[in-house]
């Protein structure tokens, strides 16, 4: 469907990323990583959404010795997010974080940074390089007059050759910005010149609608042009919120599926059913399902049937009643009271 970008394969824990293999969606907690039954529990609600890689905040030795207990507790790879202190690299590593997320241009000299490849080829630990238009190294700001693609794609390089300095290549690359356009050009610029595995995402980018719409451009634009391995969608919001938004993305895109595509009518001035409320309770019923199937709810009798005929089964309703119909031919009609009870009792049958 769309050209991926060939990248090498490059495994956090025992989920790859890349080298062809599915988009896997990512979130981070908001909890204080500390408190590791909180920890423990955020995460578990976002594996149990469809979160496949976690990442967690290391901003103390507190945190970085939570990570044995919290890795003891869930069942997705764990990703420990450190800035600047190599030491709590070192020490996330040994209590068994499956990635380590640091620059590695940022923790000073060369043996810190030796000590963490070190640990990171021994424990089979891929880095991902986090490259962020809000922390752009200063020269870059200066040699393209202001932040821009060609300096976020060159901070990347310039990190990316101080591991390989070291011999180090399982590298995931992340290049964040809270504008569309701007993530846009620079992983552009980026994909040709190396074959790691892109983590792809809009960074700050708003709330729970401003940040999901801005978000699903962001990423959608990237995976259609076949950039992104991995991604998250960063939504000031309970980060559930984030792999829903995730999951729609890529199911949209036809790229994975989760389970069942619902095609609702937008209503209109023939609308003569409680329309939005009966699509609501549908989605919600339905939503927990691991089927594959489309799944339409429709507010006109007469139209309905024909415009979602691709739909496995769906409701078109009418002036107090509805029409029942699968592969856009109707098998039953039904009072309004009862559409919802009738579609759900055709759903389990498919």
């Amino acid at each position: 469907m769309y050209n991926r970008r060939i990248s090498r394969k490059v495994f956090v824990g025992g989920t790859a990323v890349g080298g062809g293999s599915p988009v896997t969606i990512q979130s981070m907690t908001n909890t204080d990583t500390a408190d590791v039954k909180a920890t423990v529990a955020q995460i578990n609600r976002l594996e149990e959404a469809g979160c496949e890689i976690v990442r967690v905040a290391v901003p103390n030795t507190e945190a970085a010795d939570a990570i044995a207990e919290i890795k003891k507790n869930i069942n997705i790879p764990l990703v420990a997010d450190i800035h600047f202190d190599y030491r709590l690299a070192l020490r996330a590593a040994e209590n068994g974080a499956d990635k380590l997320r640091i620059n590695p241009g940022n923790i000073g000299s060369k043996d810190r940074i030796r000590q963490v490849v070190d640990v990171s080829k021994e424990r089979h630990i891929p880095i991902r390089i986090g490259v962020n238009s809000g922390s752009l190294e200063k020269d870059l700001i200066e040699k393209y007059g202001g932040v821009s693609a060609e300096g976020l794609a060159e901070s990347a390089l310039r990190h990316i050759g101080i591991l390989e300095d070291f011999g180090f290549y399982d590298t995931i690359i992340a290049i964040k910005a809270s504008k569309v356009k701007l993530c846009l050009d620079a992983y552009s610029l980026l994909a040709d010149k190396v074959d790691y595995p892109f983590h792809i995402g809009v960074t700050e980018s708003g709330s729970l609608l401003t940040g999901s719409v801005k978000s699903a451009c962001g990423i959608a634009s990237l995976l259609t042009r076949g950039l992104g391995d991995t991604l998250r969608v960063s939504l000031s919001a309970d980060p559930v919120h984030e792999i829903h938004t995730a999951k729609s993305i890529l199911q949209s895109l036809e790229l994975r599926v989760f389970g069942p595509e619902f095609i609702f009518c937008p209503t209109c001035g023939r609308t003569e059913i409680k329309l939005i409320e009966l699509a609501e309770k549908v989605e919600k019923a339905c939503l927990p399902m691991k089927k594959n199937i489309r799944i339409a709810v429709m507010g006109c009798a007469v139209n309905g049937p024909g415009e979602a005929r691709e739909a496995d089964v769906g409701i078109a309703g009418g002036n107090g009643c509805g029409l029942i119909f699968k592969k856009g031919k109707i098998i039953k009609k039904v009072a309004e009271t009862e559409l919802l009870e009738a579609l759900l009792e055709e759903i389990e049958k498919l």
